[in-house]
């Protein structure tokens, strides 16, 4: 084992982790680079010897973001069940995950909306194309979703996902897990192939 990347890794992962949790509380601007390392426990130089900047610091953090949660998406999925069942489960595994981290959710709200998303387009992560977009694609091409571009499908699951997510935390409703698959159950019958029952 070697103990310096570990130390390494576990410097870099403490520095992402306290960059999305002060972004949640003072937004991309209230959050300089000085606080990260204090909130991170790291010297203040020590950060740029991962990160050249900032904005290399807030792309890398959005590619950490988005491979958690396409490992989470997926965590349960069986390619021998049904594929409404797996999408059920791919739409509540995403909901209780941005519940139990809504830093996370809070974050990808705040990228999306802002000039990041288009300045670093290109950067996406290799877990979500990998294992999230070819799930979705899946059941387009194999008939089992209404045939729709991926663009115009993503708002409508995702959309849905956010409210839902959005809706529990602000303590309107604290939504059982099988509220939740209530809900994605919803979702799915308005976007499989009409004629479909599998």
């Amino acid at each position: 084992m070697n103990i310096q990347l570990d130390t390494q890794t576990h410097k870099k992962t403490a520095i992402l982790e306290s960059t999305l949790l002060l972004i949640k509380e003072h937004g991309f601007h209230g959050t300089p680079m000085s606080q990260i390392a204090k909130n991170a426990g790291v010297a203040a130089g020590t950060i740029y010897h991962y990160f050249e900047s900032k904005d290399e610091l807030i792309r890398e953090l959005y590619i950490y973001v988005k491979d958690k949660l396409a490992d989470e998406i997926l965590k349960t999925d069986d390619a021998g069940r049904p594929y409404r069942d797996r999408f059920l489960d791919f739409w509540v595994n995403q909901c209780s995950f941005f519940i139990e981290y809504p830093a996370i959710l809070y974050f990808l709200e705040q990228y999306i909306n802002s000039p990041y998303a288009k300045r670093f387009a290109g950067s996406e992560s290799k877990q979500f194309n990998t294992k999230v977009k070819p799930f979705v694609a899946y059941g387009i091409e194999n008939g089992l979703i209404r045939k729709m571009d991926y663009e115009l499908l993503g708002p409508i699951v995702h959309g849905s996902i956010v409210a839902a997510a959005k809706f529990h935390l602000s303590g309107h409703h604290a939504f059982t897990t099988d509220r939740l698959y209530g809900m994605a159950e919803v979702i799915w019958d308005g976007i499989k192939e009409q004629e479909s029952k599998k």
